[in-house]
């Protein structure tokens, strides 16, 4: 795991018309010739929406994509080049723009355990419980909340990925406060865990510091750099 670092969270929806096969196909093997090419980035992580995700409903974003940079100021360094913009332009081809987000944070590895080979990622976007002060909620999230998630049965990694305080004191309103990342089996280890006393505990104490019903993806994810 790289530590003291930032990481950039990025999630989108496919552009309209495209069905899922295909943006995935795109996502995976295409965009990563030009992404490959901006200086800088020590780890370039995608996790796409699983293909069970679309079968009852449409998920809220297709997949995330997470970049690690060494500091703001290596992300800062990519406005303006034309690698950057190469990127952009190719992110047009499959990428509804109107629905792309992105959020620069800072990661707390929770429970350090492995990532499963062939194993699924749930990436939940967390919003803060309103009025709830941003410096109380990262506390409480990494103190309070995070030791119980991790005792949860069948959870093979944790990671809380912190919206960065830069972002709130320049006077910003992020869409997001972080993302809470858990790595299981499979699905069906993630259904038995939800059965759990410890699951249980962890949702009763969601309402002390988060909003109300979290949007969330179940992913798989797919390492191209590092």
């Amino acid at each position: 795991m790289i530590r003291d670092m930032v990481k950039a969270v990025s999630f989108f929806k496919r552009k309209a018309g495209m069905s899922v096969e295909a943006f995935q196909a795109y996502w995976r093997s295409v965009h990563p010739d030009v992404v490959v090419k901006l200086s800088g980035i020590r780890r370039y992580v995608q996790s796409h929406t699983l293909p069970s995700g679309y079968r009852t409903r449409e998920p809220v974003y297709d997949g995330i994509a997470e970049i690690w940079f060494d500091d703001t100021a290596a992300m800062r360094a990519l406005a303006g080049t034309p690698a950057y913009a190469a990127v952009q332009a190719d992110e047009a081809k499959f990428i509804d723009g109107s629905t792309m987000g992105l959020i620069i944070t800072e990661e707390h590895v929770i429970k350090d355990g492995p990532v499963p080979a062939n194993g699924v990622k749930n990436v939940e976007f967390v919003t803060r419980k309103p009025g709830m002060p941003i410096d109380r909620f990262q506390q409480y999230w990494h103190g309070v909340h995070g030791p119980l998630a991790a005792r949860i049965p069948g959870v093979r990694r944790y990671v809380q990925s912190h919206t960065r305080r830069a972002a709130y004191e320049a006077g910003r309103a992020p869409r997001y406060d972080g993302v809470a990342i858990t790595w299981f089996d499979d699905t069906q280890a993630m259904r038995v865990s939800a059965a759990t006393p410890e699951y249980a505990r962890v949702r009763a104490d969601e309402a002390n510091f988060i909003a109300p019903d979290l949007p969330f993806i179940i992913t798989t994810e797919h390492p191209i750099i590092g």
